[in-house]
Order: C-alpha cells, then sequence, then structure tokens
C-alpha cells in the first residue's frame, strides 16, 4: 500500500521495501493525480494526516505549496502522483530515483 495513515506503519513499510516514506502537509487533504502535472486527472485524495512511500520522482507541472514551489512529482504507486510542494521530504530536490 502506498499510503499509510500511521506514522509508524508507513516507515516500517518503507524500510522493509527500501523506500521512503513522508508526510504530507499537516490540514491538507491532497489529490493525487493520473500524471506528474495539474493536467492530469484526480485519481483520488489523500486524508488529513497521510503519509507516502515515494517509489520515484519526475519533473512536470510546477506548483506552489506549504512546503515551497517546485516542479518535483512523487510517485507513490502505479499511476498516482502528487505534487512534491505538498510532501515534507526536508529538502527543495529529489529525495528518490527518477521515474523511468
Amino acid at each position: 500500500m502506498s499510503v499509510e495513515n500511521a506514522p509508524g506503519e508507513a516507515q516500517t513499510l518503507a524500510a522493509a521495501s527500501g523506500l521512503q516514506s513522508f508526510p504530507v502537509a499537516p490540514g491538507y487533504r491532497v489529490n493525487v493525480r493520473s500524471g506528474p502535472g495539474t493536467n492530469y486527472s484526480v485519481v483520488r485524495v489523500l486524508p488529513y494526516g497521510a503519509w507516502v512511500t515515494i517509489n520515484c520522482q519526475t519533473p512536470g507541472t510546477r506548483v506552489s505549496g506549504p512546503y515551497g514551489t517546485s516542479n518535483i512529482w512523487d510517485c507513490i504507486g502505479n499511476g498516482e502522483f502528487v505534487a512534491d510542494a505538498y510532501v515534507k521530504t526536508g529538502t527543495d530536490g529529489y529525495v528518490a530515483s527518477r521515474c523511468g
């Protein structure tokens, strides 16, 4: 599963898979899109307090959010992307490999 509501569970899953898990900005329900940009359709919405496991990252539409302005999009599942500006990764750069 790509999204966990309990930080401990998300971190355990991430450690087991070799991937990293990060919290979504508090107070936001973030759109998950079918591709790396705001022009892609919304496939679901993350709940408040969600954590995401980043499989890979790719450039896309530039988005401003609580963690700055960025064109980095995080792939959190097959055909599921969130704007990195809404994910607390601790950096303005890439934290995972580039998507393929």
